[in-house]
């Protein structure tokens, strides 16, 4: 098997897996890190939602060959406190029900906040459309996102 060097959250990692493992599996399975979530397994829920040199990507579809020397950011690596503006937004609102998808909720948040600081509802409904929420927290997740806007000016 191929020997691949990933950095996680700033830290360097060195798996030896598949070529076309999912880089979800080589987070939670090979580094342990378990906030990010398998939802469907086919890139269409969200849930396994990181960010590969800053961009939001699907890590359950996403092959850990592809993120080899790439900078990946997991919801655990936003903070070391729980401080981020997302983050305090998400609680101050009392946003998650079950919580299955908040991680990958949140960094797509955070992505949108990075390009746009200052959403416009639209923005958010575009940026946030490929994250499933069984719960149907959509409305909760709007306004905590404007309240991270907010907290972030």
């Amino acid at each position: 098997m191929p020997v691949y060097e990933i950095n996680i959250n700033n830290k360097p990692y060195t798996v030896d897996v598949e070529t076309n493992m999912p880089l979800l599996w080589v987070i939670r399975d090979f580094v342990g890190l378990t906030g990010t979530k398998f939802g469907c397994g086919i890139a269409q829920c969200g849930a396994c939602t990181v960010h590969l040199e800053g961009n939001p990507i699907r890590s359950c579809s996403f092959p850990v060959a592809a993120a080899a020397g790439k900078k990946i950011t997991t919801i655990e690596g936003i903070s070391q406190n729980v401080d981020h503006a997302i983050q305090k937004a998400w609680i101050e609102l009392q946003v998650p029900q079950c919580g299955y998808c908040q991680s990958g909720q949140i960094m797509s948040a955070v992505a949108l906040l990075k390009s746009k600081p200052s959403p416009t509802d639209a923005d958010i409904d575009a940026a946030m459309q490929g994250n499933l929420c069984r719960c149907g927290t959509y409305q909760r997740i709007r306004s905590a996102i404007h309240r991270a806007a907010e907290l972030i000016k």
